[in-house]
Parts: structure tokens; C-alpha cells; sequence
């Protein structure tokens, strides 16, 4: 099954078409497209109950994150269909992440060649279990809450909010370029987020709360994003082998906030330190508790507001064609 996103930033009718005569000369291709949030995650699930052998996305890191979802709605099996990813995102930190180049006609080719193969790799993913809040989210319920998993990242705090100021922007007609989200993260700083009061507790077992965080955002691999060609690394530990990686901070004035970006920016893999600085490493459970309701996002798309958020490592949870 190839799931196409014909919304995605850069995805051209033209480009799928291409994508399209390129597999159906090796598979036996059901081409279908998404026509609106969540549909992705019927189609992953449509895929797995049906018995396909191959998941092919073509979209951004949403729809990847969505077919994700469908796919494992029952959980982690060696019998799910495999997952392929032709990225036609803002970011694609997924695709980018296993290897593939940012652009579905180039991806094609390495894609192809590791069907032909037979070549998977299997990597972990995160999931997050939301137990207070409010959100339009769309996953899996367990006792107690609604369990979703992400691929590469979830943020909760100044990181949400400016993805949903972003899509905010989006939907009334900006371009979603890097240049977006700079100028959407120096006005949230200044003049959107709380700077005086932080409201975060992350909590692991076995281990003492660690109160006074403003912002965490919690990576499953490495990157945790991309400025264009240039990967910005909070968490240069974070792998999919591992567990969980957590970057905090305990600050929001100007000069430790400053202090952590051109760490980031001129670090390399070097990890982001200083006394403001959380930074947790190959976590199987943590626990983010926020006095009041924050902004919290997943692999990139907003999912409200939320006050308890319980995070776990799935170690193997699924197939990727690579």
C-alpha cells in the first residue's frame, strides 16, 4: 500500500505519479491517498488487518507518525507489514534519520533496491500515554489514559507551542520553511511563553522528582530536528537501539536560553550542558507533571494541551525498509 499525503509541503501530483510507475514495475501497489487528519492511521491499520507486506508513506513526518499508529494499533508483531518512507515534509526527521535523502524522488532508489533485497532495520519507538489534559488526539486507549506512539521526538512546552503557532500560520497561508519557525520561536520566547513560572516535574522510577523545568522535549533517535540541511542536536546520545533521551531546562532568561542555542548550533555531537540544562540518557519510563495544562506536541504536530504525559521506550516495535 503507498499512503500519499497530496497536502504535504513539496509533494507535487507530478512527483507521485513518478513514485508511482517506479514501484508498480516491482509490487503488486495500491495507491491510497489521505483525505484528512487521522486517515493515515485508518489506512496503517486498513494494511495491517489486510495482510500487506509493505507500507509505503509519502508525506512529512505527520503522516509517517499517523501510519505509525495505525500499524501498531495492536501492538508490535514480526507480522506488520514493513514500513517504507519516500519524505515530502517540512523537516522529514524520520526518513533523515534512518538514512534517506530529504526528497522522495532521490529516496526512491535506495527504497527500491532494499525491497528488491529484501533489507529492513528494526528500530524502537516511544510512546506517550496521556492521563490529564485536553486534546482532539487520536491513539490507543490503555487503562487509564490514550497512548500514542512517535517516531523521533515529542515537546512539551515553548517547543509545542511555537508548532502550533506554526500551524496556526500554515493554515492561514504561510510557508512552512525554516525561516518560519525561527521567526515563530523569537516571538513565542518574547512575547507568548511564561518565562517567570516553571511548571514541569519529570519523574523517573526508582529516582527522585525533578521539579522546575519550563520546557522538555523527549527524543527517540538523533537528530531532534533539522534546520533545513543543518541537524540541530539537543540530545546527540539519543539512539533507536536505546531508550529515551531527555533535554530540559531549568531557566528562560536570555542568557542561559542563549547559552543552550550556540551549544546546539556549534556543539557538533557534543552534549548540551550548564546549570540550567536537564539532560537524561536511555530512559525505559519517565513522567513529565505540569501544574497547569502545556502545550505539547508529537513527532511534530500540536495535540493541545496536557498536564500528565507518561513517556516509555518499545524496543523493535517496527520494520523499516532501509
Amino acid at each position: 500500500m503507498l499512503i500519499a499525503n497530496p497536502k504535504a509541503t513539496s509533494t507535487s501530483q507530478r512527483a507521485r505519479d513518478v513514485l508511482v510507475r517506479a514501484f508498480s514495475g516491482d509490487l503488486d501497489l495500491h495507491v491510497a491517498e489521505t483525505g484528512h487528519r487521522g486517515h493515515a492511521t485508518e489506512l496503517g491499520r486498513q494494511a495491517a488487518e489486510e495482510g500487506y507486506d509493505v507500507v509505503v508513506v509519502l508525506g512529512g513526518d505527520g503522516t509517517v507518525n499517523e501510519t505509525v499508529n495505525g500499524l501498531l494499533a495492536d501492538g508490535p508483531s514480526p507480522d506488520l507489514p514493513a514500513l517504507a518512507v519516500l519524505p515530502c515534509g517540512s523537516a522529514n526527521v524520520f526518513a533523515r534519520a534512518v538514512g534517506l535523502p530529504n526528497d522522495p524522488l532521490a529516496a526512491t532508489r535506495p527504497v527500491l533496491e532494499a525491497l528488491r533485497a529484501g533489507r529492513y532495520r528494526t528500530v524502537g519507538l516511544g510512546t506517550a500515554l496521556l492521563t490529564g489534559g485536553s486534546s482532539g488526539m487520536a491513539g490507543h486507549d490503555r487503562a487509564g489514559g490514550t497512548e500514542r506512539y512517535f517516531t523521533f521526538c515529542a515537546g512539551v512546552g515553548l517547543d509545542a507551542e511555537v508548532v502550533r503557532e506554526v500551524e496556526r500560520r500554515r493554515v492561514a497561508g504561510a510557508k512552512a520553511d525554516p525561516s518560519l519557525y525561527v521567526r515563530t520561536t523569537l516571538r513565542q520566547y518574547f512575547t507568548g511563553t511564561d518565562r517567570k513560572q516553571a511548571t514541569l516535574t519529570l519523574e523517573q522510577p526508582g529516582q527522585p522528582a525533578r521539579p522546575g523545568l519550563f520546557f522538555a522535549f523527549v527524543s527517540n533517535t538523533a537528530p531532534w530536528t533539522f534546520m533545513g540541511r543543518r541537524p540541530l542536536n539537543l540530545t546527540p546520545r539519543a539512539n533507536f537501539s536505546r531508550g529515551l533521551d531527555v533535554f530540559g531546562m531549568r531557566s528562560m532568561d536570555v542568557l542561559p536560553m542563549a547559552g543552550a542555542v550556540a551549544q546546539m548550533l556549534l556543539g557538533g555531537n557534543r552534549l548540551v550542558q550548564g546549570r540550567h540544562v536537564l539532560n537524561v540518557h536511555d530512559a525505559a519510563e519517565l513522567t513529565l507533571r505540569a501544574e497547569r495544562p502545556v502545550a505539547f506536541q508529537l513527532d511534530g504536530d500540536y495535540l493541545g494541551e496536557q498536564e500528565c504525559i507518561t513517556f516509555r521506550s518499545v524496543p523493535k516495535a517496527i520494520r523499516v525498509v532501509i
